[in-house]
Formats: C-alpha cells, sequence, structure tokens
C-alpha cells in the first residue's frame, strides 16, 4: 500500500511538473520548452532544463507562445493586470489572455511586458555598475568615473535609484569633485498615465555646490510605449535646496516648476539609447532658469556585460558668484549588469 501511495504522488508530481513547463515557438518553427522569466524591453528570458544560463530573445522572433502560469502583464495601450497567456488555436496572430475569467484577445506585438506572479524579488530587480578610468602622463592627469542604477518593478509601480561619481585630479589645477544621486518611485495609473515623486543629489565644485537637493512631485503619461521604444513626459512642483562650498555664501530655497521627457530606444539590435531633459522655471526667484540633460548610449557584450558612453550637462542662468552657468561630463566606462 506504501508503495502504491509513493507511486501515486511521483506521477501526480511528474503530472504537475508537466503541465507547469511553458512553450513558445518562433518565427523558423522551432519549438523551445522550459519557463518564461520575463519580458521587458523587447527581449524574452526563457529558461530551459538543457541550457545553463537563460535564452535571451528577441520577441519579434517569437510567434506563438504558450503558458498556464500567471503573469504581469502590460501592454502597448496602457493596460496593465495579471493573466495567463496563450496564442489562439484558429488565429495564430492572436493571444489570449485569462484574467480571472475574462478572455483578452491581443496581438503578440502589443504585449511589452511580462513577469511571472509569485517569482522570487531578484527576478524583478534591474541592477548596472560600471567603472571607467583614465590615466594620461601630461600634468600627472587621473581620472575615476562610477555609475550605479538599482531599480525594481511591481504590478502596478516601479522603484529605481542611482549613483553617479566622477573624480579628477592633475598637476597645478584645482581637483575636481562632481557626486550625483537621486531616487524615483513611480505608480502606473491606467492609459499610460503615471504619478511620480523623485529627490535628486549633487555636489559639484565646478559650480560651487556644496549639496543642491530637489524633490519633485507630479505625474505624466507614455506618449509611445512598445516593444521598440517609449516616450513620456512630465509636470509637476519641485522644491530646491542648496548650499555651497564658499562659506560667505549663504544657502537658499525655491519652489519651482518642473517639465520633463525621457525617450528611451531598446530594439536596435544590441544598441540601446536612453535621454532625457527636465527645465526648471523658478517659482519664487525672478528670471532664474535651470535645466538638466542626460544621455547614454550603450553596447551590449556577452555574459550581461557593457560598453556604456554617456553625456550629462547642468545649466543654471543664475549661478552663485564664481561659479560656471553650464557643467558637462562626458564618460565612456565598462560594466555588468543583472
Amino acid at each position: 500500500m506504501k508503495k502504491l501511495i509513493l507511486l501515486f504522488v511521483f506521477f501526480f508530481s511528474c503530472n504537475l511538473l508537466f503541465s507547469q513547463k511553458d512553450s513558445i515557438v518562433l518565427k523558423n518553427n522551432n519549438k523551445i520548452v522550459g519557463e518564461i522569466k520575463s519580458l521587458d524591453k523587447s527581449v524574452l528570458t526563457f529558461k530551459t532544463a538543457y541550457s545553463d544560463s537563460d535564452f535571451k530573445i528577441k520577441w519579434y522572433r517569437v510567434k506563438e507562445v504558450y503558458s498556464d502560469r500567471i503573469f504581469i502583464v502590460a501592454l502597448s495601450n496602457g493596460k496593465r493586470f495579471t493573466a495567463s497567456i496563450k496564442t489562439d488555436s484558429i488565429s495564430k496572430k492572436i493571444v489570449l489572455l485569462n484574467a480571472d475569467g475574462y478572455i483578452l484577445e491581443s496581438e503578440l506585438k502589443k504585449i511589452i511586458y511580462l513577469d511571472a506572479v509569485g517569482q522570487n524579488f531578484l527576478s524583478r530587480l534591474q541592477a548596472e555598475f560600471d567603472l571607467g578610468f583614465t590615466l594620461t602622463k601630461a600634468n600627472n592627469s587621473k581620472q575615476f568615473t562610477a555609475n550605479s542604477l538599482l531599480g525594481y518593478v511591481a504590478n502596478k509601480w516601479s522603484l529605481k535609484g542611482s549613483f553617479k561619481t566622477v573624480l579628477s585630479s592633475q598637476d597645478d589645477v584645482e581637483d575636481i569633485k562632481r557626486i550625483e544621486g537621486d531616487g524615483s518611485f513611480q505608480w502606473f495609473l491606467p492609459k499610460d498615465w503615471f504619478l511620480s515623486t523623485s529627490v535628486n543629489f549633487l555636489s559639484n565644485n565646478e559650480q560651487k555646490l556644496q549639496l543642491r537637493t530637489t524633490g519633485k512631485l507630479g505625474g505624466g503619461y507614455y506618449f509611445i510605449h512598445n516593444n521598440s521604444m517609449s516616450f513620456g513626459a512630465g509636470s509637476g512642483l519641485a522644491f530646491n535646496n542648496e548650499t555651497y562650498t564658499d562659506p560667505l555664501i549663504p544657502g537658499k530655497n525655491s519652489l519651482e516648476v518642473y517639465l520633463g521627457t525621457q525617450f528611451n530606444k531598446y530594439d536596435i539590435g544590441d544598441l540601446s539609447l536612453l535621454t532625457s531633459a527636465t527645465i526648471f522655471p523658478s517659482i519664487t526667484e525672478s528670471g532664474r532658469f535651470r535645466a538638466d540633460f542626460n544621455l547614454d548610449l550603450k553596447y551590449d557584450l556577452p555574459w550581461d556585460f557593457y560598453i556604456k558612453t554617456g553625456v550629462t550637462y547642468n545649466f543654471d542662468n543664475q549661478p552663485v558668484d564664481g561659479a560656471t552657468k553650464g557643467d558637462y561630463v562626458l564618460q565612456t566606462s565598462f560594466g555588468w549588469e543583472l
């Protein structure tokens, strides 16, 4: 009797494991069986039992997908929900999304995000870290750069933080020190609207900033959000607090309006482009205007390594005495991402 029970449990477990297998069919009609881990920025991450590392498959190469598991699903029209996913047996161009018994039809290309419900914390985590170093014999010039990013995406919200530093020194010239960090929280609303709050820190001796702290609260909208790119804009209020490296210059506070845009292009082979621009017209300081601009071009290498070139520019039309109106950093670095 005990052997019979063990045999039943064995076959039940095997059947359960088999039923949990996901499968995809590629455009060349190759079928892959395993586990869908995620879909993000037009790349499907797929795990199989016969490979030591996960497959990274461009979403446009997939023509059929089948899974009974529940996923967080995002569509290009801004809708977000949880559902299982299965290609229609009659029309292979249509996928059926089963959300608690309600069947929604969609084209495969309109699915821009998938994440299995119940996956562990690391599966939703995004992390990047890169370093750069330049040494020049002339004037004994040395420059060190470091950048890091950490993000987490849930069903209805996302959290992201970043840190950037540039340290430079050479003979007979004052050392350059620039440190920037920020943290942001975004709450997803229907139809690609969102609410957001963030805080940014900047220390930059070129602009005589001991510390600039800017807190923002507002919202925005994604005009484009699909498997090849995203483009969004937002606005709101910003509170700015500044202290300076010169102790004789008093610190100050100001209230500003911010207007910002972000463009992310990620379906260009191994290349991706991320750029953002934000302007800060002041409410409490007459005629003051600030602007921040960022552009990063990243090339993906094997084993999750990458090379990145970026430029950051900060502008202030009313800097303190002795400081420049604008400051920029252009850097190339080598890094790794999770």
